[in-house]
């Protein structure tokens, strides 16, 4: 099986290395518009080709588009244009709704598979990719009635075959929902990245205090502003009601912090600490 995969950093290197742990005899064919991604993917063993997306598409069983979510909006038609009519797009993008809506009307509709997997690192480019990504993560996979059945369940069996947990969303409902449980957590990180380096600019000695809870609470800030615009630009609507919900809890605690309120901190952070339930058995690395 030949698989050609767009965009070659962390989640197009990680589906690349996944896919050929799991499946026998399979050929993957890069695609990417950084030649230096692509030489350093092929010298990882990531990709066994480089090619150009007019030549590698139409050859391929599945195109993976890993590239940032405003990039795939305009090349799923291009991609939808090229792929066999047995072939099978899947994009990896973290909002869904604008993608979907850009491929709704073309021809080949039935042979696109939208799926986001809840999975991620930090790091970003070819060097960052690992097989073992998304083992025991989630997959979404939105509007599944659009898709042909059989390309659903073809896609759906690999990422089975990769380790993944397979769940369903409508495309709209999906990113409203991860606008609170991703979006909205990047958001944090880089705003308390900026807090703080605000406050170093003036306290050259703040991040020898810095211990494991800030460097885990700041590492999203470290993500890949190419990635993350796109993101932010494309659900703005859902991610603005979420921020709005969050900046109300931040000002509820300022007034309990201003008022020197122990036993109302106390209070609200009992019943946060719920979040231990909801996320058991969850990896919130991801």
């Amino acid at each position: 099986m030949k698989i050609c995969v767009i965009g070659l950093g962390l989640l197009g290197g990680s589906f690349a290395l996944s896919v050929k742990d799991a499946l026998d005899e399979v050929e993957i064919l890069g695609v990417d518009i950084n030649p230096g991604h692509s030489q350093k993917a092929l010298e990882l063993g990531i990709i066994d080709k480089v090619m150009t997306l007019e030549e590698a598409v139409p050859q391929s069983s599945i195109a993976v588009l890993a590239t940032p979510v405003n990039i795939i909006e305009k090349q799923i038609l291009t991609v939808l244009d090229l792929i066999s009519p047995t072939g099978v797009v899947i994009d990896l993008g973290s909002t869904k709704e604008n993608i979907c809506l850009a491929a709704d009307d073309h021809p080949q509709r039935l042979r696109y598979v939208a799926t986001h997997p809840i999975a991620g690192t930090e790091n970003s480019g070819p060097e960052s990719a690992f097989k073992g990504l998304f083992r025991n993560k989630s997959m979404i996979i939105c509007d599944r009635q659009k898709s042909d059945p059989l390309a659903y369940h073809m896609i759906k069996s690999i990422f089975k075959d990769m380790g993944m947990r397979v769940s369903y969303m409508n495309s709209i409902e999906h990113d409203k929902h991860i606008a609170y449980v991703s979006h909205l957590s990047h958001i944090s990180s880089f705003a308390l990245g900026a807090t703080v380096l605000d406050m170093e600019k003036n306290e050259k000695n703040i991040f020898a205090m810095a211990g494991s809870g800030f460097s885990s609470t700041v590492r999203l800030a470290k993500s890949s502003p190419e990635m993350w615009a796109p993101i932010f630009e494309q659900n703005a609507d859902n991610i603005s009601l979420a921020l709005g919900s969050y900046i109300e809890h931040l000002q509820d605690f300022k007034q309990i912090i201003d008022n020197k309120d122990m036993i109302g901190s106390t209070k609200i952070m009992k019943r946060v600490n719920d979040i231990r339930r909801v996320l058991k058995g969850i990896d919130i690395k991801s």
